[in-house]
Parts: C-alpha cells; structure tokens; sequence
C-alpha cells in the first residue's frame, strides 16, 4: 500500500476545525488567538535574532506524519521544536504499520501515548479531522487539499511586518483557488482584511468556506470579491499573492490547467495595477515563467524569503501555543 493509506473514507471533507485542541482551520481559530499568535511569533523571532535562548517545550516530542513531500514545513517544525528545546520525530506513510492495514484509531491512540503533538501533511481533509477525533495530544494541519493553515498564519505575520497591520489592507490573489487561497481567505476575514481574488471558471476557491468567511467578514469589516479578471482584483492591492498552479496530486491535470491559467501569470503588467508600494508573495516553491514571472519573483517588491523564514517563527509560536498550552507562558500569552 502507499501512502494513502493515511486518508480517512469519509467525504466531502469536514470544514469544522475539531476543538481547541487542535489546529486544523484558520475557521475555527478565534480572532484574539490570532493575534496572540502573531504577537508571539513576533516574540519569539526577536529572541532568535538577538540570540536569546527560549527552550520552552524542553523534553517535548513532536511527530510528523507526513503523506506529500514537504521543505518548508518539515523543516520549520523540526527546526522550530529543536530551538525550543524539544525533538521532532519524522515518520513517512510507509514507516509505520498504516501501511499495513493499521486503523487511523488504534494508531493515533497509541502515538498520543509516545508524542506531545501530531503534525500531519495529507491529501483528504477528513483525514487531520479523524487524527484529531482519535488522539488525545494536539493535531495540527501541516497542509491538505481543503486547507493550508499554518501557510497563511504565517503570511498574516508577513503582510503585518511589511504593512504595519492587517485591518483595512488589500490582499489580492491570482490564480488557482486552492488550499492556500482558502486559508488566506480566512485568515483575512479574521483580520477584516479585503481579499480579492481573480480566478478562472472551476478553479475558485471552496465555497463553503468562503460563505463562512464572508460570514465572518461582516462582523470585522474586512471583505471578500471573488471575479475571473486578475486585473481587477490587483487593482490597487497592498498585497499581491500567487501560488503554483499544478498542486500535488494534481499532476494528471497540468495541461488543462496551464491552459486555463495562463492568463493569470503575476507579471509585471499585472503588478502595475497594484498599488506602487505592493508586496509580492508566493508561499514556494515557484515555477519561474508559469505563475509567476522571474522579474517579479525576484525583483524589488518581492517579499518571498522574508515570508518563507517566517514560516519558522509562525511554527514555534503554534507549537508553544498548542503543545505548551497551561505549561509555559512568555511574553503575558
């Protein structure tokens, strides 16, 4: 068997985030644990830079279960776990007996015996829902096909160090409506944030969710426009994102969708409809010349290793905010 035997059978996929115990969803997150969480990862990305020690999930052990090939994930969780004092303990799809059969019940019984926190990177999104039904340690989402929280966490903390705040800023997005896209639209109805997005016809994001976040959006003030001219929705944007457009496991469909997308390349035509002082980002990794173009990758309004290193900080700030819960604090969280 592959390693798909990771996945649950249940579909559609749940949009709920389990309980607090968990982080699966932007969705489920309050608001004010937002913005502890980036006042956090801004905390402690000063202690890094300064030099400060801050070990504090000494003696922790976190396991990550990985079904899709990761860098920046995999390796700002197990970077941000060292720094804080603990171990990470890496585990693919075909180094445990799930391979063979094992249910997802009796494993994540048994690991929540050994582990301090679960980190799964998977296809199905009720898969991370049936991990954390099942165990008894905290699950976090370390990607699937519905959501990518961690992602978007960390560009909240991006766009806020770049912008001075959230609440009223700009972000457009073009491109493949996907797991990204879904987070970042929740993250900024969170935020009040307007999110506009230009996308072509079946490759919107999740409507569900983003029924939900408008839903959410009218109580902060932020906004969500969702149209297929990319012109449009960079129209005088502070942020201006893309991703790839061929996601993994969608390998069979990369002629049809470089087809379709192709007019959505960020370019610099496309960038001149922001506003001149925009920021660029792409959660990487690139494909220079299909999403996006090397010029604006690599030029001057590019943001994408600052984005990329605060994935670590953001990391940390969530395994001290879950797996630390009522053990440590810092910083009055």
């Amino acid at each position: 068997m592959t390693g798909r035997a990771l996945r649950a059978t249940r579909q559609p996929p749940p949009l709920g985030g389990g309980s607090g115990k968990d982080l699966l969803t932007i969705g489920a997150i309050p608001a004010s644990r937002i913005v502890r969480l980036l006042r956090l990862a801004r905390e402690l990305k000063t202690m890094r830079q300064r030099g400060r020690p801050h070990q504090y999930l000494t003696g922790a052990t976190l396991g990550l279960l990985f079904e899709k090939p990761s860098t920046r994930t995999r390796v700002s969780f197990e970077a941000g776990i060292t720094q804080l004092g603990g171990k990470s303990l890496f585990l693919s799809a075909t180094d445990i007996q799930l391979c063979r059969g094992e249910s997802i019940a009796d494993t994540a019984r048994v690991l929540s015996r050994y582990l301090d926190g679960l980190v799964l990177r998977t296809y199905d999104h009720a898969t991370v829902e049936e991990w954390a039904r099942q165990a008894t340690i905290p699950v976090i989402n370390g990607l699937t096909d519905v959501c990518h929280p961690c992602q978007a966490l960390s560009d909240l903390l991006t766009i806020r160090e770049k912008k001075g705040a959230l609440n009223g800023v700009k972000l457009a997005y073009v491109g493949d409506g996907n797991n990204v896209a879904n987070s970042l639209i929740e993250g900024a109805a969170k935020m009040g944030m307007a999110i506009s997005l230009g996308c072509p016809s079946g490759y919107e994001p999740d409507q569900r969710i983003v029924d939900l976040a408008r839903v959410e959006a009218e109580h902060t003030g932020g906004s969500i426009e969702i149209g297929e001219n990319p012109q449009v929705a960079v129209k005088e944007a502070d942020v201006v994102y893309t991703d790839v457009w061929v996601s993994m496991g969608r390998e069979r469909e990369q002629s049809r969708r470089l087809k379709a997308l192709a007019p959505y390349q960020l370019n610099e035509r496309l960038l001149k409809c922001a506003r001149p002082d925009a920021i660029v980002m792409h959660c990487l990794p690139a494909h220079r010349g299909q999403e996006i173009t090397a010029g604006v990758l690599d030029g001057p309004q590019s943001v994408v290793l600052d984005q990329a290193e605060n994935r670590l900080h953001m990391q940390k700030a969530i395994l001290v905010e879950w797996l630390g819960r009522g053990k440590r604090k810092i910083g009055g969280t």
